[in-house]
């Protein structure tokens, strides 16, 4: 490459450069104030936070910048934004030390620090140092082993110590964004196709709503058991008790338990596991797992409860689309108090309201999900060939241009300017670049957002848990570098001119191996793109038994998968209008149901049988507040009627029993035919012509025979 000396002042350059961080220093303060209360936030968390934030959104504005920056011409039109050499040095180094320091130390630590239950700060820490111990055991002795590989290869000792930290960092970041980014892009495009069909939509929510209305009352369960278990500590006098009074009574602020509860039990449920007593010797090691574990509890219901406001909320939208069909007219209630500004104001009638909502925006979808299809297609296509064919990848030729010389060039400066790989990159290749990071960091972050990972980390609107936010936000940090080097490696040789290739790339490149993982293994992308395409992680489940709890969203045809204990889409929707219906009466019976619980006397769980007619009432508006659970009146779990009690009296109930069990449910719950009904039962099968026949189907059924083959009696009780 022929350097051309500039012969202008990136003076404008570095406005807008200054410009450009200040928008995306505003971008994320509102990412953080839709997860985060910045009020009532502390500054040890907000402030790494926003910096885990705020330097991988600055790679995407300095990726183009540096690309620019390596190949300027005399046209002095046709360069984008640049900047010195010198300056961008300065800029990866503080961008990627602080990355590094973030992602590997201090989010890590300041994760564990937030979920210790310990009350003082050098207990915390020592309690955070002690959970990342095994963490950075393994780190460090990765680390050790690479080193002495590089020092083989290398022969010398002045760049291998910097260098093997800098390649471990890349090789583990670029992994672990190659499995994510593939499963992204995949899933993205396809849930803007399935989203175009509206009943399909409506029909794949109806389906995950016995699954988190489950999830949901387990997680108050939880809450209410170590509620309970910090009442019955509360109660305790004398002994070791004494010591950590002040400390029992902050746990008793943050329970929800009535002031006068029952005083009589001793015998609590532990969370999870069998039922215990509190130990006869009250530790400090003992309350901090009691408070570590209460917090959890209490953050994992707000989560369920805001992912079930959240699918109530879509249902309730989606309804409403679908049956505007009849009407022409679309109308969505009246807004809620915490909904945004476009929510509360809008200049749209009902009727443009049913045009945009039916007609266009599934059109929309449609066209956005074809359109990121072809740049999923081009990415995965840019990452299989980048090693062997760099010159074939797409989104190489979508950024760089060759710069067309004026008449006054000389023939050898022409021939110079326009070779392989003195492409050039304009404006235009710097926002191509800058829209085809961002697709590739949000393919990547999305899927993180749906992989279930461990200890229940959620993103929670105004309520996430400060665990959880250092945890997401260290995992930004993490893939940032990998995929923003990765992308300049599409461009093919003019990247190993940039300031981003003298600062990661030669040390990458250090050694073989190094140099073969950089160019070979994105390849492997079209694992997880495969698996996600054909459905390959369900039907793993599947075989490996998991399968049996499971709903396969990928295979999810919008039918609804028939999976024991969790329900098909009829019973979800039966249960989301039963939410959206609910009365003052059964949350009442839901909290004397708590508050037996906590006696002691949990009862056992009611299992019932949704009904298959759809309740009947008007629609819920839009007017709940998504922080505030609507009324429930009944559960799939659980009813308020005594009489749909089952009392399993065989515990070891063979196949034929449980099958026999499942007949019988499905005949009972079946809906007689209205050509069955009109059948008059004649004189010999003991039925009589003069009476009328409409009610007796449902009577013949009940003392049919065949319900006794099933083990039925005449009570009409379902087993299960």
């Amino acid at each position: 490459m022929i350097e051309v000396a500039a012969t202008s002042s990136p003076v404008a350059s570095i406005v807008f450069a200054v410009l450009a961080l200040l928008v995306i220093s505003i971008v994320v303060l509102f990412i953080l104030r839709y997860y985060l209360p910045l009020r009532t936030t502390p500054a040890e968390l907000l402030i790494p936070v926003f910096f885990a934030l705020w330097l991988p959104a600055s790679m995407v504005l300095l990726v183009p910048i540096d690309l620019a920056s390596s190949a300027l011409t005399d046209d002095i039109a046709a360069r984008g934004i640049w900047l010195d050499r010198d300056t961008l040095r300065v800029s990866w180094r503080i961008v990627y030390w602080l990355t590094f320091a973030l992602t590997w130390f201090i989010l890590p630590v300041l994760g564990e620090y937030f979920d210790s239950g310990y009350q003082e700060p050098k207990d915390k820490v020592v309690d955070s140092l002690r959970a990342n111990a095994q963490y950075y055991a393994i780190v460090f002795g990765s680390g050790f082993i690479a080193l002495l590989y590089v020092l083989y290869s290398y022969g010398g000792f002045s760049d291998s110590l910097k260098g093997t930290v800098m390649a471990l960092a890349y090789c583990w970041g670029l992994a672990l964004a190659i499995y994510l980014m593939g499963h992204g892009l995949v899933a993205i495009p396809r849930r803007l196709f399935r989203n175009a069909s509206i009943s399909g939509k409506l029909r794949r929510i109806q389906a995950q709503a016995p699954k988190i209305y489950e999830k949901l009352e387990d997680a108050e369960m939880a809450l209410e058991d170590l509620e309970a278990q910090v009442s019955e500590l509360s109660r305790r006098k004398g002994g070791s008790v004494t010591v950590f009074q002040d400390w029992i009574e902050e746990l008793v602020d943050m329970t929800n338990l009535p002031e006068s509860g029952p005083s009589t039990a001793r015998v609590i449920p532990g969370s999870g596991d069998t039922n215990k007593s509190l130990p006869t010797v009250i530790t400090e090691k003992y309350m901090a797992d009691l408070t570590r574990r209460l917090v959890r509890a209490k953050h994992a219901r707000s989560r369920y409860v805001s992912e079930w406001n959240r699918l109530l909320q879509d249902a309730v939208i989606t309804q409403a689309i679908l049956d505007s069909a009849a009407s022409k007219k679309l109308d969505f209630g009246a807004a809620s108090p915490t909904a945004n500004f476009w929510n509360k104001h809008t200049i749209l009638t009902p009727y443009t309201r049913f045009l945009l909502h039916f007609h266009i925006v599934p059109y929309l979808r449609i066209a956005m999900g074809g359109f990121l299809t072809l740049a999923s297609i081009f990415i995965v296509w840019s990452e299989v060939i980048k090693g062997l064919f760099p010159n074939l990848s797409v989104i190489r030729y979508s950024v760089i241009h060759h710069w067309q010389p004026t008449g006054s060039s000389t023939p050898a400066k022409v021939a110079a300017l326009v070779g392989e790989n003195n492409g050039q990159v304009g404006f235009a290749g710097q926002v191509i670049s800058a829209v085809w990071m961002l697709y590739m960091c949000a393919a990547a972050l999305t899927s993180i957002t749906e992989v279930k990972v461990w200890r229940g980390r959620a993103l929670v609107r105004r309520n996430t848990a400060p665990e959880s936010a250092f945890w997401y936000a260290s995992q930004v940090a993490r893939l940032s570098v990998p995929l923003s080097y990765n992308f300049m490696t599409f461009l093919g040789g003019i990247y190993r001119e940039t300031v981003f290739y003298d600062f990661l790339g030669q040390l990458i490149d250090l050694t073989s191996l190094g140099e073969r993982f950089d160019h070979l293994f994105p390849a492997f992308i079209l694992v997880p793109v495969c698996a996600t395409l054909f459905g390959l992680y369900g039907k793993a489940k599947r075989k490996i038994g998991f399968g049996v709890d499971v709903i396969d969203d990928d295979d999810d045809d919008g039918e609804g998968r028939t999976v024991y204990g969790t329900g098909s889409w009829r019973e979800g929707r039966d249960l989301i209008e039963r939410e959206l219906n609910g009365t003052s009466a059964a949350i009442r019976g839901r909290r004397a149901e708590a508050a037996a619980r906590i006696g002691g006397s949990r009862a056992a769980p009611i299992l019932s049988v949704p009904g298959s007619q759809r309740a009947a009432g008007p629609t819920t508006p839009l007017g709940t507040s998504p922080n505030a659970r609507p009324g429930v009146s009944t559960s799939a779990r659980r009813a308020g009627a005594s009489s749909s009690r089952i009392q399993d009296d065989d515990e070891d109930e063979g196949f034929f029993g449980a099958l026999g069990h499942r007949f019988r449910n499905t005949i009972d719950t079946m809906d007689t035919p209205k050509w069955i009904q009109d059948i008059k039962k004649p004189k010999w099968m003991g039925g009589d012509d003069d009476d009328d026949g409409s009610s007796r189907p449902s009577q013949a059924r009940a003392n049919s025979d065949v319900r006794r083959w099933f083990g039925g009696g005449s009570e009409g009780r379902i087993r299960l």
